[in-house]
């Protein structure tokens, strides 16, 4: 019987390759996006029937009803692809609240929207929830600062939900993905800096912007990673996607360590100050 995926942000960039990945499957796909031509042209390139477009924005105050809906409709869900987002670089002071509520209602709580309507019908079919998050879920540069928030955000939330599900069957993966040639600048917010943060975030943001073709990789990889760990019988929590993110998260790891080592030559009575849990 074929499988029923739900994939946000199923217009562009790797939400649309995994969406045709799993329409080449032969699985029934619900594309959820807020462009209405895409979602078509998504759906005229696929055999009749086998698509449900949703044009949707997952931060309306009715996505989760409508979601709900559409899985119902559907009559289930098998996978589940979180990917819809967007990027914001500036520094952390100059964000101001109105953007930084944006990027956490659109990055962190409408994911959490996409979760609540769709986690009754995972459960039942004992399905595969993917997070889509970024090599900056695990740690942070100058310009990263709130984007990296909200992503760590759905890092660390979809390691708890993997611990609440594990009776159930249902199984969750965290994609890091590197840098990739994907529609991701179109969609990217900048604050450019001003005189303080010139030469940490201004630096940071020229360096991106200059950097040759050959350093973006190919997004198939992300789409083909993402298909095959819905495939297997015991997924990794976190999966890192191109070099760039396996060293970037281990170069993290690493440094993280080490300040842990630095905790040993601290004086005994701080480091006994609080038990071990």
């Amino acid at each position: 019987m074929p499988s029923t995926w739900l994939i946000t942000g199923a217009t562009s960039g790797f939400g649309r390759l995994v969406a045709e990945r799993a329409l080449a499957d032969g699985a029934h796909v619900i594309a959820v996006g807020r462009s209405r031509d895409r979602l078509a042209d998504l759906s005229d390139r696929a055999p009749r029937g086998q698509v449900t477009p949703v044009a949707l924005d997952i931060t309306a105050p009715d996505a989760q009803d409508v979601l709900a809906a559409a899985v119902q409709a559907a009559g289930g869900l098998d996978v589940l692809v979180n990917n819809a987002g967007y990027g914001l670089f500036g520094a952390v002071e100059q964000i101001d609240a109105d953007e930084a509520r944006a990027v956490f209602d659109t990055n962190v709580l409408a994911n959490l929207t996409v979760l609540r309507a769709t986690l009754p019908a995972l459960r039942a079919a004992r399905g595969r929830v993917v997070q889509t998050s970024s090599l900056v879920g695990q740690s942070a540069w100058a310009s990263s600062g709130l984007y990296a928030a909200s992503k760590g955000a759905v890092e660390l939330f979809s390691e708890a939900l993997a611990h609440e599900l594990a009776p159930t069957g249902v199984k969750v993966t965290v994609i890091e993905p590197g840098t990739f040639a994907t529609d991701f600048a179109a969609n990217l917010r900048v604050v450019a800096p001003n005189d303080v943060y010139a030469p940490t975030v201004g630096k940071f943001l020229t360096d991106f912007s200059e950097l040759p073709p050959e350093a973006f990789g190919d997004p198939v990889a992300v789409a083909d990673a993402i298909t095959a760990v819905t495939a297997l019988e015991e997924p990794p929590l976190r999966l890192a996607v191109g070099a760039d993110a396996v060293e970037h998260i281990r170069a993290s790891l690493r440094s993280r360590l080490a300040e842990l080592d630095r905790w040993e030559s601290f004086p005994e009575g701080a480091r006994a100050a609080q038990p071990a849990l």
